[in-house]
């Protein structure tokens, strides 16, 4: 028998019962940008968190994981514009007084108290704009979560929030989120600044376990230009206030509560090379037929990557040699004369060559004026497949790097 069944819903990091945010204008960007976002749960939550593994790690990331280890939390206070990263012991102490401020402002412990930075690497945040801009960001607590993900924009064009809800325990819980990313997009772990927030009941040990497991198909499925960030973090926060059975262990319970968190966190995911720097076009990469999972996935991410494919993509060039050179070349087993390619609907090669006749790569190419660009590889060899969400890569893009701090 299927399990319940969970559906995407318009809403964001508040529609969890219980969850409250803010986003303000402190002063780290020029106003009348939001640049302070906060995120609260009425009640303790349990709390779960992926991190970079970027050995160069920002004072925010060294500071929540310190205190994930007590898997317990209320609230997270996130800045852009600067990503306290690179800043030696100042910027772990900058990062605990952010911590405090909320912590104090909130009438909570601080130890339940997360933190987030994003921005420009090496630079010492502003403290006075963040000692004016928590207590602000307190006061404005609400429902509404808009401002909170607009408050965490760097180089995004627009905010990013998604919702799920399902039925557990004859009660119905939400998952809710908000995200940001636009650049520095790779997977490992995490490849983002997220919050993440439910009202189902989930034992610590259960929720990171559906973390872990909701990043892997979502956040660990994406990349936009094979950087990692010294900031990325996933948080969630879980605060059982929607009355539902407490989750303890493995089961039809926790499997439809992955469920709903692998759909939000797709559903976010999605959203960042959607929004990529200088993108024109979301890329769909699936790869399927290989032998195993690893296969598959490092076939799918040696495309995803290929400056050569992107580009391709780009200038709606049904180039497919290049998939071919990208998926030879990732260490995947692979027989060429085994190997299929399409784009969109159309077969563009099999068998380790070109398939049907010239025109249809005419009808490719029209395919791929388009802003959602699917790309199949069929190995041939197994069962196992994955898929990977990427974007084109353009002028623009090397015009906003190249000119990122002036």
């Amino acid at each position: 028998m299927a399990g319940p069944v969970s559906r995407l819903v318009q809403g964001g990091v508040t529609s969890a019962q219980g969850f409250l945010a803010a986003g303000v204008h402190c002063g780290i960007k020029q106003p009348p940008k939001k640049d302070l976002a906060l995120v609260f749960s009425r009640v303790p939550a349990a709390a779960a968190a992926v991190f970079t593994t970027n050995k160069v790690k920002a004072a925010p990331v060294v500071l929540d994981m310190e205190r994930i280890r007590a898997a317990r939390g209320q609230a997270v206070v996130l800045n852009s514009g600067n990503a306290n990263a690179c800043t030696g012991e100042q910027g772990m102490r900058d990062a605990r007084e952010m911590a405090l401020l909320a912590a104090q402002g909130l009438g909570i412990t601080e130890d339940l108290v997360y933190v987030c930075s994003t921005g420009v690497i090496g630079r010492v945040l502003p403290m006075d704009a963040l000692r004016r801009g928590i207590p602000e960001a307190v006061r404005l607590l609400s429902p509404g979560g808009s401002a909170a993900a607009e408050a965490i924009m760097t180089t995004d064009t627009v905010p990013k929030t998604a919702a799920v809800q399902v039925t557990i325990g004859g009660q119905m819980v939400t998952v809710g989120g908000m995200t940001k990313g636009a650049a520095m997009i790779h997977p490992q772990m995490a490849t983002t600044l997220t919050v993440l927030t439910t009202d189902a009941s989930v034992a610590a040990p259960v929720l990171q376990t559906a973390l872990r497991r909701a990043a892997e198909v979502s956040y660990n499925r994406i990349t936009v230009d094979g950087d990692q960030s010294t900031n990325d973090t996933i948080l969630l926060f879980a605060n059982g206030e929607a009355g539902a059975p407490v989750i303890t262990e493995p089961g039809e319970a926790a499997d439809a509560f992955g469920a709903a968190l692998a759909a939000c966190a797709t559903d976010l995911a999605r959203m960042i090379p959607r929004d990529a720097e200088g993108g024109t076009k979301l890329i769909e990469v699936t790869v399927r037929g290989a032998q195993s999972e690893e296969d598959a996935y490092r076939a799918a991410r040696a495309i995803a990557l290929s400056p050569l494919v992107k580009t391709a993509i780009y200038g709606r060039s049904p180039n497919w040699g290049r998939i071919f050179v990208a998926v030879g070349a990732s260490g995947a087993d692979v027989q060429p004369d085994r190997m299929s390619v399409r784009i969109g609907r159309v077969l563009v090669a099999e068998r380790g060559g070109p398939a049907g006749e010239p025109e249809s790569l005419d009808e490719v190419a029209r395919y791929m004026a388009g802003d959602t660009i699917a790309v199949v590889v069929d190995l041939g060899l197994g069962k196992a497949e994955t898929t990977m969400w990427t974007c084109d890569l353009t002028e623009q893009y090397v015009k906003e790097n190249a000119h990122y701090l002036t």
